[in-house]
C-alpha cells in the first residue's frame, strides 16, 4: 500500500530527490565516500552550495542587491537574529500577530528595540488574516508570517505599506512567485517545502545590513556569512545538498508559476470536499485559507479519532491537528501528489456516508 505524508514538518519530499540523496549517502559523486563524511571545503560540496544559491536566485529572479544564505538554528534563531541585526534600541519594528510563530518572533524582538504589534487575529484563535491594517510609516521594518501551519491561514497578498518587509516564509517558501524586491529579508526553515530539518534559508538585501549601533556577535552577523558564502563554520552539508536537489526539482517541474497552479489545484480538491461534507468544518475563514496547511475539525473528538485511525489504515499519515487547535491538519506541500489528497477527500466522503 502506498503511503502519503501529510505531516506539517519535517514534511514530504519529492521521491526522486530522496532517491538521489540516498545514493549520495552511499557514494557522493562517485568519490567513494558518503556525502555525510565529505569535507565542506571539498570541490564537490562547494559546487553544491554554489548551485543551491544560484537556484534560489534563479527561481526568485533576485537582483545583485540580494544575497542567499544557508544557515543553522532554524527559523526560531531568526526571531532574535533579525532584530539584533536590524533594530536599534530607540527604533520601532512592526509585527503582525497571526499565530504561534509570530508571537515567538514578537517576544524575542522586544529584547532589542521597540515593538508595535500593528494587528492581531488572536481574539478569533487566529482563524483569519488581519485586513486594512494601519501601518505607521516610521517603522524600521514590518515582520509577518506568510503562512501559518498551526491555524491554516495564509496571506494572499503582501501587506499594503511602503515600510520594508521581513517575512517568515518557512511553510510556503517556493510554493508560488513573490516580489522579493519588497523585502529586506526573507527566511525559512527548510523542513516544509525545501529539504530536511537542519538548514535555514535567508534571502537578505545587503544595503539593509550594518545599520545598528550594537555589537553583533560574529556568528550572528549576516555579513559574516555573506563574506564566507555560508561556510564561516561547518554548514549542515546534507540538509543543504537535499535542499539543492529539491530546488532543482522545482525548476525542472516548471518553476514557481507551475508550483502555484499545482498547489491551487490540490488545495481545491480538499477544500471542496471540506465545504461539502457535513462531518467536518474548516478552522480558517474562506478568504484566508492556506494552500499549504488545511486545518479542520470533526463533529466530535470521538469521531475525529475514529477517522484518524481509518486514515492510518489507508496509508494517510500525519493528519492529527496541532494541540492548540485540535482536530485534523492536512499539510499539502509542493511534493505531495494530488492522488494522495484525492484519496483523503474520497475517504472523508465515504466516512460521511457510513455515518449517515
Amino acid at each position: 500500500m502506498k503511503k502519503y505524508n501529510f505531516s506539517a514538518g519535517p514534511a514530504v519530499l519529492p521521491r526522486e530527490v530522496i532517491e538521489k540523496a540516498a545514493a549520495s549517502v552511499l557514494n557522493y559523486n562517485n568519490s567513494g565516500f558518503s556525502i555525510l563524511e565529505v569535507s565542506h571545503r571539498s570541490k564537490d560540496v562547494v559546487a553544491a552550495m554554489d548551485q543551491a544559491i544560484a537556484l534560489v536566485k534563479e527561481l526568485y529572479g533576485l537582483s545583485d542587491e540580494y544575497e542567499v544564505l544557508f544557515l543553522q538554528g532554524g527559523a526560531s534563531t531568526q526571531f532574535f537574529q533579525i532584530p539584533m541585526n536590524f533594530l536599534n534600541e530607540d527604533e520601532t519594528a512592526g509585527y503582525i500577530n497571526t499565530g504561534a510563530w509570530s508571537k515567538k518572533a514578537i517576544k524575542d524582538a522586544k529584547a532589542y528595540g521597540k515593538v508595535n504589534v500593528v494587528a492581531s487575529s488572536e481574539e478569533q484563535n487566529f482563524n483569519y488574516i488581519p485586513k486594512n491594517i494601519n501601518i505607521p510609516s516610521d517603522l524600521k521594518y514590518l515582520h509577518y508570517t506568510s503562512n501559518n501551519t498551526i491555524f491554516g491561514t495564509q496571506f494572499q497578498s503582501l501587506p499594503e505599506t511602503d515600510v520594508r518587509l521581513i517575512c517568515d516564509m518557512s511553510s510556503d517558501i517556493f510554493s508560488k512567485p513573490i516580489d522579493v524586491s519588497r523585502f529586506d529579508l526573507i527566511y525559512a526553515g527548510a523542513q516544509k517545502n525545501m529539504g530536511p530539518a537542519g538548514v535555514t534559508l535567508v534571502i537578505v538585501k545587503k544595503s539593509a545590513l550594518g545599520t545598528v549601533s550594537r555589537y553583533v556577535p560574529v556568528m550572528l552577523d549576516y555579513r559574516t556569512h555573506i563574506e564566507n558564502v555560508s561556510m564561516y563554520n561547518t554548514p549542515p552539508v546534507f540538509a543543504m545538498y537535499v535542499s539543492m536537489l529539491t530546488l532543482q526539482w522545482i525548476k525542472d517541474n516548471g518553476g514557481l508559476e507551475a508550483m502555484a497552479k499545482r498547489n491551487e489545484a490540490k488545495a481545491k480538491i480538499l477544500y471542496d470536499e471540506l465545504d461539502r461534507n457535513t462531518l467536518f468544518k474548516g478552522h480558517s475563514v474562506a478568504e484566508d485559507r492556506s494552500l499549504m496547511n488545511v486545518t479542520f475539525t470533526g463533529v466530535s473528538e470521538e469521531m475525529e479519532n475514529e477517522f484518524l485511525d481509518r486514515c492510518k489504515k489507508e496509508g494517510l499519515d500525519g493528519l492529527k491537528g496541532h494541540r492548540s487547535v485540535g482536530g485534523l491538519r492536512a499539510s499539502i506541500y509542493n511534493a505531495l501528489e494530488a492522488e494522495g489528497i484525492q484519496k483523503l477527500a474520497d475517504l472523508m466522503r465515504a466516512f460521511e456516508e457510513e455515518k449517515a
